[in-house]
């Protein structure tokens, strides 16, 4: 059989035959206060059309952190390994920003934070040192090489990027085509995953376009959008219910095609300890 007649044949499914592979849907705790309710899925019950909280994000899902600068997104993924890493899960947390030691000194904080003995625990987080490393930094089969063998080295169900912005810097122009082949690996390996990408200041703060345009909203499966407003207007102190010169900082989820979602936007806050909470919503 020709390779090409090979591709033919494999690429093509019935409905029931790709169901039959599909993973089970469950959500997967997040350790992020006031996140795990917002996603759902519909059941029939009785003849009666049933909304069911996932009680996490949906496993398996390649989800999006953005925002600007000094918005959460670093401290959510690490709420979300030192929350999996705690309860005996292998996590991949690839560090591209800082290295390694300051990364797990993080860590180390935020498990403080949530009132966890990281030392119980620090051994199930897997640091990928992208950030030291040029080679897994501008060569992307190196770093899927490097992913695969922490993966199957160590189990691992949950791989972070941070941030996936910095694999395609300077070259924005091949950035669909790096977060493409990232998400397949994800897909391929059944990683439940999250990228951190960058905005630039000035986009729109609450859309999903970042660095690299909307090549990361556009390929994952979802995105959770992270935002703060300066209050330095009557009109905004009005509308959020806060002084002038006040911040106020919110969060929305820009779509999951995996799983039904809370549409609205949430304010946010970033404890004193560093911790992030999803409050109401800014309608409530």
């Amino acid at each position: 059989m020709s390779e090409e007649a090979q591709v033919i044949k494999e690429g093509i499914f019935t409905g029931g035959q790709a169901l039959a592979k599909a993973p089970k849907l469950y959500g997967i705790p997040t350790g992020i206060e006031g996140l795990d309710e917002l996603f759902f899925i519909v059941k029939s019950e009785n003849g009666r059309i049933v909304k069911k909280s996932l009680n996490g994000i949906p496993a398996y899902a390649v989800c999006n952190i953005t925002g600007v600068s000094d918005t959460g997104k670093s401290l959510m993924v690490e709420q979300f390994s030192v929350k999996q890493a705690s309860e005996g899960r292998k996590v991949i947390f690839v560090t591209v920003e800082a290295p390694a030691n300051f990364v797990a000194a993080s860590l180390k904080l935020r498990a403080s934070a949530m009132g966890l003995n990281f030392e119980e625990f620090e051994d199930n987080i897997i640091l990928v040192d992208a950030a030291s490393h040029s080679k897994l930094r501008e060569d992307i089969p190196t770093l899927l090489a490097t992913l695969a063998y922490a993966i199957k080295t160590y189990h691992a169900k949950f791989t972070i990027i941070d941030s996936v912005t910095g694999l395609f810097e300077n070259k924005e122009m091949l950035a669909r085509s790096i977060v493409r082949r990232l998400f397949n690996f994800m897909k391929k390996w059944y990683q439940t995953s999250f990228f951190v990408s960058q905005k630039r200041s000035g986009h729109e703060e609450l859309t999903a376009e970042a660095a690299g345009g909307y090549a990361v909203g556009h390929i994952v499966d979802g995105t959770m959008v992270l935002a703060k407003e300066l209050i330095d207007s009557p009109y905004k102190a009005k509308l959020y219910k806060k002084e002038i010169g006040d911040i106020v900082r919110l969060f929305r989820i820009d779509g999951c095609r995996m799983a039904g979602h809370d549409t609205k936007t949430h304010y946010l806050e970033i404890t004193e300890t560093g911790l992030v909470r999803i409050l109401q919503p800014i309608s409530s």
